[in-house]
């Protein structure tokens, strides 16, 4: 049966047309495409997915975990809406078999998952997605905000900022989504997160910074688009601070964008997928279902956008040094 929200062939080949950047549309399996180019820090993204294994999310996990075997991925980060339609409530709801233990199952994803919070998730219990990482589990979430680092093997470091974006949207606040979420993001201090985001990205001295959230700073994705209050408050930290990439979910598409110097990736299409169209500063937008890949080596962070077949629909390439990548 095909799924509401998937487009059918003919769309998925009209999205694609519509962006005119895909660098490649690979059809043989992922791990034939990737062996080749195993490096020495890989790891995988995926974003807004929690959906019991519907609307192709098993799919992608089959091929997540392929790919992450092929590269030899050392962890997953998931960039939020975790678990539809509202969060979880407790460390001990179902939906954390049925959207994610039973659904993640492939030894090369046993690995820890580190993850940020998204809109859906803040209408639930956002503490008790917090509270699973004392379980035991692969899932690392020690806080709605918090800095990961990791080290490749010919020592060049990567900081990974985890920032929780829903407080930041103005609409959350206001009540104009629902009582649930308004209570939960009033709760939190914006201009705190905002200080300690300042002040972490520049304590850190790793050649690189990659900034992970929910929404996008900018995306052509038809149901929300780009976020104006991350334009206007989290745009001039990345800019100021080095930052390289910034990657989200939130819009059900993949996407990449170069702005001002800056990377961005939406991998917002962990199940079910929306239409998407490019914008200013669009290097590639499809909606199809699907995730990233990262490999990093030496001065180049390697990005491929991979579908739920195991096409490779899109290969981006970072510089480290960020004037380099102006589009």
């Amino acid at each position: 049966m095909t799924e509401p929200m998937n487009p059918s062939r003919r769309t998925i080949v009209a999205g694609l047309a519509a962006c005119a950047m895909p660098a490649r549309a690979v059809s043989a399996p992922v791990m034939a495409a990737l062996a080749a180019k195993t490096s020495p820090l890989a790891f995988v993204v995926v974003g807004d997915w929690g959906r019991d294994g519907a609307s192709h999310q098993q799919d992608v996990a089959d091929q997540m975990g392929r790919t992450a075997a092929a590269t030899a991925s050392r962890f997953t980060v998931t960039v939020g809406d975790n678990f539809y339609p509202a969060g979880v409530q407790t460390t001990t709801d179902p939906k954390w078999l049925t959207s994610f233990e039973h659904i993640y199952g492939a030894p090369a994803l046993q690995g820890p998952w580190y993850g940020v919070l998204g809109n859906h998730d803040y209408r639930g219990n956002p503490d008790a997605q917090i509270a699973y990482a004392a379980t035991g589990s692969r899932w690392r979430m020690p806080a709605r905000y918090y800095t990961q680092s990791s080290v490749t093997p010919d020592g060049q470091a990567i900081d990974m900022f985890m920032i929780d974006t829903s407080p930041m949207v103005r609409r959350y606040a206001a009540g104009s989504e629902d009582a649930v979420i308004r209570d939960n993001v009033r709760s939190q201090d914006v201009p705190a997160q905002l200080r300690w985001l300042d002040a972490a990205l520049a304590k850190s001295t790793a050649p690189w910074k990659i900034v992970f959230g929910h929404h996008p700073v900018f995306s052509g994705g038809s149901a929300h688009g780009s976020t104006p209050e991350l334009i206007a408050d989290v745009k001039p930290l990345l800019e100021s601070h080095g930052v390289q990439m910034y990657v989200s979910g939130h819009d059900h598409d993949l996407q990449h964008l170069v702005v001002d110097g800056i990377t961005y990736v939406c991998t917002g299409a962990g199940s079910e997928t929306r239409p998407v169209k490019p914008i200013a500063g669009s290097q590639f937008c499809s909606d199809r279902s699907g995730f990233t890949a990262y490999r990093l080596a030496g001065d180049q962070l390697t990005v491929d956008f991979i579908d739920y077949t195991g096409a490779i629909l899109h290969t981006a390439f970072v510089a480290r040094d960020r004037l380099r990548q102006a589009a």
